[in-house]
């Protein structure tokens, strides 16, 4: 039997809402006991956590690793890795790999590439369309059965209606989880920023954010008629929330997250073409970034995730139009987030219920949580340590972060996953 006491620690317990001095226990890989006050003794390892906070670890929805097909941009090993650092516990991968998930035997290869390198938990997410061309719904029982945990095309919107219909109709009659990415296809197409006078002043290509409207009006509709689960993987804009509050008014299975980019960047940072600023959607504008914050302050979006996604140089040293975009944020997620929390825009309690409790009750997981019984996953962290972030110094392959040079507050200090230490800053 391993036991694990963690003292002097400050627990962020998203479930209470709380940010309170105490101890933690963990025995054989499960939370046992927490408190307050001085601990009775035990035989246990002790970690004494020197007045710092520990929090559960981070659930992160919509991370990209580049197997199969693209190694060089980041693999199971190093996205684990990254994670690890990041205190990042479970990454739940997306399918827009070359070959895509959209087969059971596919999704078994990744499964056991990320049981084999990875220290953090990995569960898949499988396409909803095969090839996530749009056109023919994948075998959702299978993937399902070989461990699929949610079903996705990514940034290729189904603009079938008729085709994606069917696929929540299925979807639902399995109990599956679809994620959605709302976008009006035909307006977003080739766009690489937001509609408005800077991106006009620049001469590039844009997108009102009346396309991101348009897209969720779209699915929610669909989502009355099919009565399927849903998650829109990113909302990014203030026109988009009236009809999110309202679907969830209407009682519609439907939660909503947002990355860590559009929390804490906005359109002006795109400045001089720097591309490791292009991701998709385009950056958004000041008053829409207040807005989505305050959107997850009050709970109408439920999650906050990295949308990890690797690329490597040559991807990235482009025309800003002919640029990828995508930027890697598992090791930065928390950082970044940190920034609204020193903002006083959102507390501890609140930033980790959209990133570890909200993402795992949405996939039915039983971490997440400083709960008695929870898996140990942990993250310790000090929010207050001043650092400049070198990209160079970042455990993923691809080091297309747009936080570069940028000075930050708040370190990972050590990651648990299962009670089992996987990170430890030296």
């Amino acid at each position: 039997m391993s036991k694990i006491l963690f003292t002097n620690a400050r627990l962020i317990d998203p479930e209470a809402g709380t940010d309170s001095a105490g101890w933690l226990q963990v025995v054989d890989g499960r939370i046992a006991a927490s408190g307050s006050g001085a601990p009775e003794r035990t035989e246990a390892e002790v970690v004494d956590c020197g007045g710092k906070c520990l929090g559960p670890g981070i659930v992160d929805i919509g991370v990209k690793v580049c197997e199969p097909g693209e190694r060089h941009k980041e693999s199971y090993k190093s996205a684990g890795l990254a994670a690890a650092a990041g205190g990042v516990t479970t990454i739940v991968t997306r399918p827009d790999t070359s070959p895509v998930i959209d087969t059971p035997e596919t999704l078994e290869f990744v499964t056991r590439r990320a049981q084999a390198d990875t220290p953090v938990n990995v569960l898949p997410m499988a396409a909803l369309t095969k090839g996530r061309e749009g056109r023919e719904m994948t075998e959702i029982g299978f993937l399902l059965d070989a461990g699929a945990v949610a079903f996705t095309d990514c940034d290729h919107v189904v603009a079938n209606t008729k085709v994606f219909s069917r696929a929540l109709t299925y979807a639902r009659s399995c109990g599956a989880l679809v994620i959605g990415h709302p976008q009006e296809p035909g307006l977003s197409s080739g766009a690489a920023a937001t509609s408005g006078k800077f991106a006009t002043l620049r001469g590039l290509p844009t997108v009102s954010p009346m396309a991101e409207r348009m897209g969720l009006d779209r699915d929610i509709a669909l989502l009355e008629m099919t009565g399927a689960r849903y998650h829109a993987d990113q909302i990014t804009t203030a026109r988009a929330l009236p009809a999110l509050e309202r679907a969830k008014r209407n009682g519609l299975d439907i939660t909503a997250g947002t990355s860590i980019h559009h929390l804490t960047l906005n359109e002006l940072d795109v400045a001089d073409y720097r591309t490791f600023f292009k991701v998709k959607p385009p950056l958004r504008s000041e008053d829409d970034r207040l807005a989505v914050v305050d959107a997850v302050r009050t709970g109408q979006i439920d999650i906050i995730s990295s949308m990890h996604t690797p690329q490597d140089e040559e991807s990235k040293r482009l025309p800003f139009e002919e640029a990828a975009s995508g930027a890697v944020a598992l090791e930065t997620l928390l950082p970044a987030s940190l920034r609204l929390y020193h903002a006083e825009q959102l507390d501890l309690p609140t930033l980790f219920r959209a990133m570890a409790l909200n993402p795992a009750n949405r996939l039915g997981l039983d971490c997440g949580r400083l709960s008695i019984g929870a898996p140990a996953d942990l993250v310790l962290f000090d929010p207050d340590v001043p650092f400049v972030l070198d990209r160079f110094t970042l455990k993923s392959k691809s080091q297309n972060t747009p936080f570069d040079g940028q000075r930050m507050q708040g370190r990972v200090l050590a990651t648990y996953v299962a009670g089992r230490n996987v990170f430890r800053r030296s």
